[in-house]
């Protein structure tokens, strides 16, 4: 048998991490490692059980979940753990940095426990979660505070023109079906073009290729 994902669960709101350990524990793929109530635990306790996810939260006492998810899965980290931020619109002004800061994904504290579910098992997977209307709506809010390079430089030569268009279409927060249906192309094919877009520029995943997108002016 396949071995369980072993998520790690971090919210400082006790009936919010009791309702997130009770969900997640209750899958037979899913196994809960541990759990706590601020950023710096979460670390100290992901250092030590190696979890296959964590589920955490932005705004945490001691040390929030931005710069736990730096400590975490930030540039440089010899060990980088797989972050799955759950927040609410109220705080997404925090999880652009969240993002930048190397999470693989975020969902919203409202989504129904299917999606948790499907998010934890996606990431685990060393796939990345956006939310198609998350991600619209973030990027819609956000977009001027994500400045781009400054005029001249270069402009991703080695991408083609259709991969630029998946690129910008990725940074919309289109899924995949979404941008086989706009391009009137096939779903293996943008998987095909996303592989691409992601190994030329040395990103990891979806989320940096949106941020990406941005910071470099591809996207407005």
């Amino acid at each position: 048998m396949t071995a369980p994902i072993r998520v790690l669960v971090c919210d400082d709101q006790m009936l919010v991490r009791t309702g997130l350990v009770t969900i997640i524990g209750a899958q037979p793929d899913l196994e809960v490692a541990g759990e706590c109530g601020d950023g710096r635990t979460a670390v100290d306790l992901a250092g030590r059980l190696r979890p296959d996810v964590v589920v955490m939260d932005v705004r945490m006492p001691v040390l929030d979940g931005i710069e736990a998810t730096r400590l975490l899965a930030g540039a440089g980290v010899p060990h980088p753990v797989k972050v799955l931020v759950v927040t609410t619109f109220n705080l997404d002004e925090y999880v652009y940095e969240a993002l930048r800061a190397g999470a693989s994904g975020f969902l919203l504290k409202d989504a129904p426990p299917s999606q948790l579910l499907h998010g934890i098992r996606t990431v685990a997977m060393g796939a990345a979660l956006l939310d198609p209307e998350v991600t619209r709506q973030l990027v819609g809010r956000y977009a001027a505070r994500i400045r781009p390079v400054e005029d001249g430089a270069p402009r991703d030569l080695s991408l083609t023109p259709r991969e630029l268009e998946v690129l910008r279409l990725i940074a919309d927060g289109l899924s995949n079906s979404e941008i086989a249906a706009t391009l009137l192309i096939s779903q293996e094919t943008v998987k095909t073009f996303v592989s691409r877009i992601l190994a030329k520029l040395g990103l990891r995943d979806r989320v940096q290729a949106v941020v990406y997108a941005y910071r470099r002016g591809l996207a407005t």
